[in-house]
């Protein structure tokens, strides 16, 4: 085991066990929406609180990976957020989903900045970009979560049991792998704890992030719902809206490194925003299942690079922390990623879907546009 505890396999670990555990909630939300009977604004007031609890935690999740070291901030946190997804599965009424959703929100938005700032460090280790070939294990982890939602549906497997044998698995296979003999960065830091958001140099780049987590996080809650209620798939066959975005995430985030290195990251997430937008646009108006599925491909290959560029960018920020400059940005993107389906939630009530994804690509349009801020 010892030979495999490589920096990049623990980071790839922590990196799979987060996407997991996202992909195992997303690919189960018609069957609770269904279970709890609530309408799309309902559970739009219900993902608040799991972005709640991320925006939380991001604060201070990058003040203790400064302080305390990125590795073992995402050790600590790694078991309860096991935790947190079997918890979604047990909950019997909506208070208590309510409560485990912002449990839920907590683990995953701290151990994604600690999973970051730690990422970044070995990126310096390696002297080579690899920081979209971490967010491709995380795309990895969502395909398979994803994956597993789709057997257990076809299976008819309670969400509970789903979800408590998800948290098991995972944290056996990946959970090791945390345990790499790795020493972070320490840094002295200073000033109170607060919403962290990014200082006029990474403001852009925290644009960039709120526009790329928008898109991600309508994927994550609303595709699914999308297809079985816009396009009448069965339910069954909803979650392929989502495994087609994430597949084509972790493809092109394997191949988002080279790419970095040969056109540059500006033009990289140019190029990327272009693909969203026609991606958004064939699901706007789509009429049937392989033509909405190849838009949320698109939109996968065109989401795909921006926030690891992004976290590089503000992980390589001469003035701010790593780990509170990783914060600043996470607390847009994952804000948006979080927040975004609420909002989703309350315009598909008084509009449609259709609109909603369309306000969607306007955000999709910004990547592009903002795209040079990324250089480094």
């Amino acid at each position: 085991m010892h030979t495999l505890l490589t920096p990049w396999r623990g980071v790839a670990a922590g990196f799979l066990l987060n996407g997991i555990l996202l992909g195992t909630w997303a690919s189960r939300v018609p069957a609770i929406m269904a279970h709890f009977h609530v309408d799309k604004a309902n559970f739009g007031a219900l993902l608040l609180l799991l972005g709640l609890g991320a925006l939380i935690s991001f604060p201070v999740a990058g003040r203790l990976s400064d302080s305390l070291g990125a590795v073992r901030v995402a050790r600590t946190i790694a078991i309860p957020f096991l935790v947190s997804i079997a918890a979604l599965g047990f909950a019997s009424t909506i208070p208590l989903l309510a409560i485990a959703l912002f449990f839920f929100g907590m683990c995953h938005g701290s151990i994604d900045v600690a999973m970051n700032s730690w990422a970044s460090e070995v990126e310096k280790h390696m002297k080579r970009s690899v920081m979209s070939s971490f967010h491709a294990m995380w795309s990895v982890g969502a395909v398979l979560g994803a994956t597993g939602g789709y057997v257990a549906t076809i299976l008819q497997i309670p969400v509970y049991v789903h979800f408590i044998v998800t948290a098991v698995m995972t944290g056996g296979m990946f959970g090791p792998f945390l345990l790499l003999d790795w020493q972070s960065t320490i840094r002295a830091v200073s000033g109170s704890v607060g919403l962290s958001l990014p200082t006029s140099g990474l403001f852009l780049v925290g644009l960039i992030a709120l526009a790329s987590g928008l898109g991600e996080g309508t994927a994550l809650d609303w595709s699914a719902l999308y297809l079985r209620d816009i396009i009448g798939t069965e339910e069954s066959d909803a979650a392929l809206g989502y495994t087609g975005f994430s597949v084509a995430m972790v493809v092109m985030r394997l191949k988002a490194d080279s790419l970095v290195t040969r056109w540059g990251s500006a033009t990289v997430t140019r190029i990327s925003g272009f693909s969203a937008v026609f991606g958004i646009f064939l699901i706007v108006v789509g009429e049937t299942l392989p033509l909405v599925v190849a838009g949320f491909v698109l939109m996968g290959v065109g989401y795909a690079a921006v926030l690891p560029l992004a976290f590089s960018r503000a992980a390589a920020d001469l003035v701010v922390p790593a780990g509170k400059g990783i914060a600043s940005v996470a607390t847009f993107a994952y804000g948006a990623m979080t927040l975004g389906p609420l909002a989703i939630g309350l315009l598909a009530e008084a509009t449609t879907m259709r609109v909603c994804f369309f306000f969607v690509g306007l955000f999709a349009a910004l990547v592009a546009v903002l795209a040079p801020v990324l250089k480094q």
